[in-house]
């Protein structure tokens, strides 16, 4: 493996900009220090004026592999994320067929193995009847399970009180959940339908994937955690009112429930509907411009612990379709970063701390081992990321194989210019190397 010296960065790691060089070896971050010579390192990356961050871990995508890969798979959705700075992902089990049991999700770590630019981890998803599986899990080296309490494909919805209650009680690993109160959405939806029939605007999504129906969800589970100790962590919150049921009093090594905002719940609003339709079709929903402003000052107030990007994407054919018909997601990865270094210059939000909840606190409270900072002997996840190179999305450069972006005419002030994943330069300047696969995360737990 080929060292690299990256010299004159500044440095945004552990809440402050430093300036310094970094020296790469055998896949792991070697030395920091100034003036690093030349003549130590394979590979120089001149980085004056430029901003090294930890390379973002994404505990929150859907790559779509095996069964829907008409839409997305691991190769190309990776390649997206590393070229939007992201060096490890987390991925979801609502696959075709479900990611269920042991064999089918060692059956995805082996593609990965073979395919995936990024380092990766994969959920395993619970049903009513699967706890034996779950039981089964290695905790270090499976990030978590994943619960949809919410609907989703196949058996994946936990709709059964008793069934969800026992796995609190009894699971030992992380729980992951979207957490949305099915019985209350199919309330709404025939409110709505009795009102419009099938084509319902787009507009009234956030109003039948409500709030109520978020907060009953989340609070039910933060209860039920609460009861058995349970290690939780709520995804992608959406909603201002269900900020009440999480702390920013404890550290976040002592939390045992935790919570997550997305890019799009900290981007979008209901406004943008009229222009953006189906595209920003999400479950849970994009709501009101106040949510969206709640979502963001949580996260810097740590009561939301991690930003994501719940990448979901879908074909343009699939999602020009009616209100039922239409799927909720879309792409996000390769644009993740630079759109909350976009709020950075708009005031919003710190460097510093969007490398805490990009990548600090996301190996925290998943307990990756040595990632997630850049520090000495840890492996060498970076970013290096150009704040003043303007750049505007559009469908030629949308790297992800659905071929479109709900950012599409949005000018992003930084460009990712580097990407290192686990010692090996995977992209740099627009170009990959895909000569050596990322790598799976492993867990001190």
């Amino acid at each position: 493996m080929k060292s690299i010296l990256i010299a004159n960065a500044n440095i945004v790691n552990e809440g402050q900009v430093s300036s310094a060089d970094v020296l790469v070896k055998n896949g792991l971050i070697f030395k920091i220090a100034k003036n690093i010579p030349k003549e130590e390192a394979d590979t120089h990356i001149d980085a004056t004026g430029k901003y090294l961050f930890p390379g973002v871990i994404d505990d929150q995508v859907h790559f779509r592999e095996p069964g829907l890969t008409h839409k997305a798979e691991i190769y190309t959705e990776a390649k997206a994320a590393v070229a939007g700075g992201i060096t490890s992902y987390m991925e979801m089990p609502n696959t075709t067929p479900s990611t269920t049991t042991i064999e089918l999700l060692e059956e995805k770590y082996a593609i990965a193995a073979k395919r995936s630019l990024a380092n990766y981890s994969f959920y395993l998803g619970a049903t009513n009847d699967n706890l034996d599986e779950i039981k089964k899990l290695d905790p270090q080296k499976v990030c978590g399970v994943k619960i949809f309490q919410g609907s989703s494909t196949g058996n994946l919805l936990v709709d059964n009180e008793q069934a969800l209650e026992k796995i609190f009680k009894e699971c030992k690993h992380l729980i992951a959940i979207h957490s949305e109160n099915d019985h209350i959405i199919a309330a709404n939806a025939e409110q709505y339908k009795t009102q419009f029939g099938e084509d319902i605007p787009i507009k009234y999504h956030p109003h039948i994937r409500s709030e109520e129906a978020c907060y009953a969800a989340s609070k039910f589970v933060v209860d039920l955690a609460s009861k058995y100790g349970t290690r939780l962590h709520v995804l992608h919150i959406s909603t201002a009112k269900e900020l009440s049921l999480f702390s920013n009093r404890l550290p976040l090594t002592e939390k045992r429930i935790t919570a997550e905002a997305c890019i799009h719940h900290m981007w979008f609003s209901e406004e943008d509907y009229e222009t953006k339709g189906t595209l920003i079709k999400w479950n849970p929903a994009i709501k009101k411009a106040s949510d969206r402003d709640a979502i963001l000052a949580a996260v810097k107030d740590g009561t939301i612990d991690v930003i994501a990007t719940d990448h979901a994407p879908h074909t343009l054919a699939e999602k020009d379709n009616t209100y039922f018909k239409a799927p909720s997601g879309g792409p996000l990865v390769q644009h993740a970063l630079v759109a909350m270094l976009e709020l950075h210059h708009q005031g919003k939000i710190s460097l510093e701390m969007i490398a805490q909840k990009m990548s600090h606190d996301v190996a925290t409270i998943y307990q990756v081992e040595k990632r997630g900072f850049i520090r000495l002997g840890y492996h060498a996840d970076l970013t290096l990321v150009d704040l003043d190179s303007p750049w505007e999305v559009s469908r030629e450069n949308v790297l992800s194989k659905c071929g479109w972006s709900p950012f599409e005419g949005q000018v992003f002030k930084s460009k990712v210019t580097h990407t290192i994943v686990s010692g090996h330069l995977a992209y740099a300047e627009g170009q990959f190397d895909e000569n050596q696969q990322g790598a799976r995360l492993r867990f001190e737990r």
